[in-house]
């Protein structure tokens, strides 16, 4: 897979726009989880910011979460309401992405999004660039910018 791919080539238009200054790579397919991710970027899991699809009565809620940690939903959901986890489908749909490769960037619709401040403790971040197998680096304050999300802490 290259750039080219519909997904990813949305994405870098979206980074482009955004202002955004990271690299996109293209991973091995079998790099599906945190952990296989900053293994194969050679950066630490904390540095991986996954992005978790949510919804709160069927609103999405974006959570760009450290790859060192679990959302806890009892307690982002004093911020954001009730958060049940998304389903494919409802994924798909919001983000035009699939599970795995949902970027913070380049939705069909503006989500509201929140970012776990833990990601601040490193340099370069890691996110997921419209595809399972891509990824693009950021700093924290550049994530921050491009998305307007909240900061808050998720674990």
């Amino acid at each position: 897979m290259t750039v080219e791919h519909p997904s990813v080539a949305r994405f870098a238009a979206a980074l482009d726009a955004a202002g955004g200054t990271g690299e996109i790579r293209i991973l091995p397919d079998s790099v599906h989880t945190a952990a296989l991710a900053a293994e194969a970027l050679g950066c630490p899991v904390g540095a991986i910011a996954n992005s978790l699809l949510f919804h709160t009565d069927g609103t999405p809620v974006l959570i760009l979460t450290s790859g060192g940690h679990r959302v806890d939903t009892a307690k982002v959901a004093a911020h954001t309401g009730i958060l049940r986890r998304a389903d494919p489908e409802f994924v798909r749909t919001h983000t035009g992405q699939v599970i795995g490769g949902v970027s913070p960037l380049a939705h069909p619709a503006p989500i509201p999004t929140w970012i776990d401040t833990e990601l601040r403790n490193y340099e370069v971040v890691w996110a997921a660039a419209g595809h399972p197998a891509a990824v693009f680096s950021t700093s924290y304050d550049e994530l921050l910018a491009m998305t307007g999300a909240t900061e808050i802490e998720v674990a």
